[in-house]
């Protein structure tokens, strides 16, 4: 195991370096919007430093770090995919995972060649589950055809935004699934050393995850030789150590290499020049959990399921509000209302205003577009996002100008501080809408809105930007009494 190397100057940089989570209270999307179920825990993790945004437990919200209750588990696509061995229990264990078809299909991945892998992968049309959607057999090809002696994979398991916890249940309790996901992976593209980016709120999976490349190791899957017979492959992990822009890609790089984790600029894309300058793939816990069922049952497979262009399952997290709280596998393309309403019960605590869906830097979906599907494409045409999965659902104990508050305070608190407009227009924003100031100037507002969208330098400016958008479209008439015309 492996852990962020600090200078001073890269030390001064993380929230929660040398930071204890004992006792701490969330203070996250998901826990904002239920904290008027425990307003004295909501006190507290408003008011102690460093901030605790999110600890994956938003089905509890608002939470603390102790807390062991387990969300419920229900797999409702027709064919379960990233959920299929975790409905009935957890499987940590190598034997549990093997005895349920565990590295089975490594095992046929090396039988065939690297480049089969990816094909597959590309015709099963699986898209990234982590916040863009990008096409996942072409960032594979990239690595695959980038020229190098030595080339990396990367698990980003820094599932950073508020209200998406699937992929602390896959590291905690199906482990082995990442695993065989990340060495599909480096087979396909040719590398050697994997490793898996691990965020410092998710302190139980640690022990979890090293025991798991430990058997690995020791039963020859990883080593000299992948089962035996393959190419070499080894696993590392590397704890953050709190901060949210490490879920980007080329922040997170930064990051494992001991440097300061600003987002780089691109070109060069990290498939061409990415950890120590070397071809790397990056993936999101549950993109490469898919990996294994698509090898094992084929890409058509997969490809059939789902919607437009928006093909295989999604696990959405839903909230503490809701009645029945927790993680369900949809197929694509699943009605946001049948979620809302069918799977989660609709909210236990008072009348919906709408949903968070894909995290707090994405958008906003009032009740009057819950028949939309969950899909990529559909879901950004009204200004929202499939993201992470996660649906944080708000009612009437939740102003619209106190969400706007929670979500730019959070971005500010969060910001690198490399580009001017999330550096300063975070912060203004925050500034104009909270609590007790007087009206702000609205053309102000989306001035700094639009700058927001068009010219930061990464997904946590424009998706920033995103936010506010889908406001100012679904929620213009609440939030104007925050402002003035100039």
């Amino acid at each position: 195991m492996g852990s962020v190397r600090e200078s001073a100057d890269v030390a001064s940089f993380y929230h929660l370096r040398g930071a204890s989570l004992e006792g701490r209270a969330c203070a996250g999307t998901a826990c904002f919007v239920a904290r008027f179920l425990d307003p004295e825990r909501w006190r507290d993790a408003a008011s102690r430093a460093p901030r605790v945004y999110c600890l994956g437990k938003c089905y509890v919200a608002p939470s603390v770090a102790e807390d062991r209750r387990r969300a419920g588990v229900h797999a409702v696509a027709p064919r379960p995919v990233v959920l299929e061995r975790l409905v009935d229990a957890s499987v940590r264990t190598l034997g549990a995972y093997e005895a349920l078809g565990g590295y089975r299909a490594l095992e046929c991945a090396l039988g065939r060649a690297p480049a089969a892998v990816v094909d597959e992968v590309e015709r099963s049309r699986l898209r990234g589950r982590g916040g863009a959607g990008f096409p996942t057999g072409r960032k594979l090809r990239a690595v695959a055809s980038a020229s190098a002696a030595v080339k990396h994979v990367v698990a980003n398991a820094d599932e950073g935004d508020p209200g998406a916890y699937v992929d602390r249940f896959l590291l905690e309790d199906d482990p082995h699934a990442l695993l065989e996901g990340l060495a599909l992976a480096a087979y396909a593209v040719g590398a050697t050393q994997g490793y898996v980016y691990l965020r410092r709120e998710y302190p139980d999976a640690l022990p979890i995850l090293e025991r798991a490349i430990a058997e690995a190791r020791s039963a020859g899957v990883f080593g000299p030789k992948m089962l035996g017979r393959g190419p070499a492959f080894d696993v590392e992990v590397v704890v953050g150590l709190g901060s949210y822009v490490c879920g980007e890609e080329t922040a997170l790089l930064n990051s494992i290499e001991g440097r300061r984790p600003f987002v780089r600029s691109r070109p060069p894309y990290p498939s061409a020049s990415g950890l120590h300058g070397r071809p790397t793939l990056v993936q999101n816990v549950e993109t490469l959990v898919n990996l294994p069922w698509i090898v094992r049952h084929g890409g058509a497979a997969y490809a059939a399921m789902g919607y437009s262009r928006s093909r295989g399952t999604k696990v959405v997290s839903l909230s503490s509000l809701f009645r029945r709280p927790g993680l369900y596998e949809v197929e694509l393309g699943t009605p946001v209302r049948r979620i809302v309403e069918e799977l989660g019960g609709g909210l236990a605590t008072g009348v919906i205003k709408g949903v968070l869906v894909g995290g707090p830097l994405a958008g906003v979906l009032p009740p009057r577009h819950f028949d939309a599907p969950l899909a990529f494409e559909e879901l950004a045409a009204l200004g929202a996002s499939v993201g992470h999965g996660g649906v944080v659902a708000f009612d009437e104990h939740t102003s619209v100008r106190e969400l706007v508050h929670h979500v730019f305070s959070f971005a500010a608190y969060e910001s690198c501080g490399r580009c001017t407009p999330c550096r300063l227009g975070a912060r203004s924003v925050e500034d104009m809408v909270a609590p007790g100031r007087p009206p702000g100037n609205a053309t102000r507002f989306e001035e700094i809105v639009s700058a927001l969208r068009a010219t930061s330098l990464c997904g946590h400016g424009t998706g920033l930007g995103e936010f506010a958008q889908s406001v100012l479209r679904h929620y213009r008439e609440e939030l104007a009494a925050c402002f003035v015309s100039s």
